[in-house]
């Protein structure tokens, strides 16, 4: 039995967004909307597991959006989202957990102080919903003509997550698909509702609101663009001599070729030194502080788990990946060939779009280790957006 899981839908189309692809795929600041909303939950120590529950037919754009993110293997939505949730609690049930949050993957802006309303409620009540109150005036039309006013007082705007103890939700799901064919209720409050529950009101958060159109996006990008961010820069350097071997790997991707690059992982120096370079932007130290080469468990190990553990602090701090330059510096093997193959791979630990990714090779004109090709070495720049420390704050 866990915790708490959250339990992220995201198996709609999204026809009134429009574009090639559903909105929760759409890129908003180089990452797409569902892994922002993914990211909301990953970084609350409250939350045990995430679940995501997708289209049969998105795989591939679920793979795209999170590749790296150790997550249990989606869920498969069904017709409607009433169903789609559904699915997603009995694969959850599993697991037993005690309580639930249900998330629209839409709503990328999920504040951690929100998350603890919701599950504080859940101390009292079997159901708890993030809403916002209306404090506009309400008209009823007819043809574009005002039929009436609608009296506001003790109206919310229901948001998600929406928080309830597990056992109690699962059974309202199964009573309503059991009893009540053809009976779609709008939200999990209404499921829950409908079973005899009382669901409580907690008051949400305003930039918690849904992705619905291309509007929203640019809305979504403007508050991004507006919360109190500062750029960040790092730096990375990294060198690894030549041994027996018939490939070398760089960032990430296996290059045949007359030897093999030394070291305790699999002396990536492309990724090596992003991963410096990310860490250097944190001012969290270097890669052999949080993996030191003395470290048995990490003799042979993949370098991209060392990339993702530097991304998962900047999403930990709230911050995010803006763009990085990689240099790879070597007489051969040639790189251009690989290039893009390297961009893409970078782009998908990162979980990012390939433009805010560039790899790029130089020689030393024979000068040097590198040019008597007893080595490659390389360096890299990023750039992230972090939170401003609060006045007397100090760095991490």
């Amino acid at each position: 039995m866990t915790g708490t899981s959250a339990l992220i839908v995201a198996a709609g189309r999204g026809h009134r967004f429009g574009g090639e692809i559903p909105k929760q795929y759409a890129m908003l600041a180089g990452r797409p909307v569902l892994r922002h909303a993914i990211d909301s939950f990953r970084r609350h120590s409250g939350i045990d597991e995430i679940l995501v529950v997708i289209h049969p037919d998105d795989r591939p754009l679920y793979e795209q959006a999170l590749g790296g993110l150790k997550l249990p293997e989606p869920v498969p939505g069904g017709a409607t989202r009433q169903e789609s949730v559904r699915l997603g609690l009995e694969r959850l049930a599993n697991q037993s957990p005690k309580r639930v949050l249900i998330h629209d993957a839409a709503r990328p802006f999920v504040p951690g102080a929100l998350i603890d309303a919701v599950l504080d409620a859940l101390d009292e009540d079997i159901g708890a919903i993030a809403a916002l109150p209306v404090v506009d005036t309400l008209k009823r039309s007819q043809s574009d003509k005002i039929t009436e006013t609608v009296e506001r007082a003790g109206l919310w705007r229901a948001q998600t997550p929406q928080g309830f103890r597990f056992p109690e939700i699962l059974a309202a799901h199964r009573e309503l698909a059991a009893n009540n064919a053809g009976i779609e209720l709008t939200d999990d409050a209404a499921v829950a509702q409908a079973a005899g529950h009382r669901v409580k009101l907690v008051e949400g958060a305003t930039e918690t609101f849904k992705v619905t159109s291309a509007k929203d996006l640019d809305r979504a990008e403007r508050w991004l663009n507006s919360s109190a961010l500062e750029t960040r820069a790092g730096n990375g350097f990294d060198v690894h001599r030549f041994g027996a071997g018939d490939a070398v790997t760089l960032c990430g991707i296996e290059i045949p070729h007359s030897a093999g690059l030394l070291g305790h992982s699999d002396a990536d120096v492309g990724l090596h030194a992003l991963t410096d370079a990310i860490l250097g932007a944190l001012s969290a130290g270097d890669i052999g502080q949080h993996f030191p080469p003395s470290d048995p468990q990490w003799k042979g190990a993949d370098s991209a788990r060392f990339l993702r553990h530097a991304m998962d602090l900047v999403t930990a701090r709230g911050g995010r990946f803006v763009h990085c330059d990689v240099t790879l510096i070597c007489e051969a093997p040639k790189v251009g060939p690989h290039r893009e193959r390297m961009r893409q791979r970078v782009a998908e630990i990162l979980g990012c779009a390939p433009e805010r990714i560039n790899v790029k090779a130089t020689t030393t004109e024979r000068l040097g280790f590198t040019g008597r090709g007893e080595g490659i070495a390389a360096q890299a720049t990023a750039t992230l957006m972090l939170p401003a420390p609060s006045s007397g704050e100090a760095d991490a």
